[in-house]
């Protein structure tokens, strides 16, 4: 009898402590006095009701949810770390999280979400981190991100992103990293990062990126690093860096397939002489083009290049200018040969003109 209590009085501890006082979902593991509760892989399809109210931290990855409906959490306004990963959420309908005033980290990565409307972001006045990551979203307006004031750091790594409208990272005055690895973007408009001066990581690696507008950079004013590794750039613009205007950028320019003339070394080389700008990979940089250099590091082939330009530039120079002085000899010979005639004219028609007389 003895060992049946004891276990009886173990079992209802472990209960209490999972259950806080019995308000919990079957299949989540919720620790009241940690203020979590664990309810990942507990096949849910859509966020579970009974969680404790004063849950801060609410794991829900890998579930089969679908959508999150509006007011989703609203017994759970002390939530701070919400993760919802690894789902099959293909929809945020309007006010899904508006309730959650105090959530700072959100976690939507591995999901199936093609589009952010306005009312995404409602209520996520505090949110400081928001993964997006490995998702199905093919571009960003203004309304993507219109409620986030407050964001820090924000993944889109792995979309099919495309499109970025001017404005759509406006209302984030405060991100600090913002990643966009692995998606289809291939040109950088001046504009669309104009709002972000806390930048501080920019990582763009992993797309089609072949050109830059020359403003683009400028508003970067606090941004460290940025990552333009494996794109599709043959060519930069001096300018293009120059604009950025940072204490110290570490610049990753890797994998991508460069055209290695002359123009292309001079640039690197000006780049390379700005102290507050760090070409970390410019040592592992290899040619695409000419065909003759492919899969050549630039740093071999770089000073070659351009003392063979120049030597041709000289040459045909060089050739120009004596083409030119030996029109000019032969002008002048013709000239003075025409003076010379017209002269002998003169003087045989004034003898003829006396034996006359």
């Amino acid at each position: 009898m003895k060992e049946a209590a004891v276990l009886l009085l173990l079992l209802a501890a472990e209960a209490s402590s999972r259950s806080h006082g019995g308000w919990c979902e079957p299949g989540c593991d919720c620790r009241g006095d940690l203020k979590f509760a664990i309810c990942s892989r507990a096949g849910f399809t859509r966020p579970p009701g009974r969680v404790p109210a004063t849950t801060e931290l609410l794991d829900l990855s890998d579930n089969h949810i679908l959508t999150v409906p509006p007011r989703s959490f609203s017994s759970n306004r002390k939530l701070r770390v919400l993760l919802l990963q690894n789902n099959n959420i293909s929809a945020v309908e309007d006010g899904g999280f508006s309730q959650l005033e105090f959530l700072q980290k959100l976690d939507l990565s591995w999901n199936r979400i093609s589009a952010l409307t306005e009312g995404f972001s409602i209520g996520l006045v505090v949110l400081r981190e928001l993964q997006l990551a490995h998702n199905r979203l093919t571009g960003l307006d203004s309304r993507s991100f219109l409620h986030l004031d407050g964001l820090q750091r924000l993944n889109l790594t792995g979309n099919g992103i495309h499109t970025i409208q001017v404005r759509a990272f406006a209302p984030m005055s405060s991100l600090r990293q913002l990643h966009l690895e692995n998606n289809r973007l291939t040109a950088l408009r001046s504009g669309i990062f104009s709002m972000l001066r806390s930048l501080e990581v920019l990582n763009l690696a992993g797309n089609r990126i072949a050109e830059t507008e020359m403003g683009v950079f400028k508003p970067l004013t606090s941004m460290t690093l940025l990552n333009l590794a494996d794109n599709q750039m043959s060519a930069v613009y001096f300018k293009t860096f120059l604009s950025i205007h940072t204490y110290s950028t570490h610049i990753l320019l890797e994998g991508n397939p460069w055209n290695c003339d002359c123009d292309l070394q001079r640039v690197f080389r000006k780049l390379r002489s700005i102290q507050r700008l760090f070409l970390d990979d410019y040592f592992n940089l290899t040619c695409q083009k000419p065909p003759v250099l492919r899969s050549y590091l630039l740093m071999d082939v770089d000073t070659e290049l351009c003392i063979a330009e120049t030597v041709t530039v000289l040459i045909i120079t060089i050739t120009v200018v004596i083409t030119v002085l030996a029109a000019m000899v032969m002008g002048e010979r013709k000239r003075k040969k025409r003076k010379k005639g017209r002269s002998g004219g003169v003087c045989w028609t004034g003898q003829v003109t006396g034996i006359h007389e």
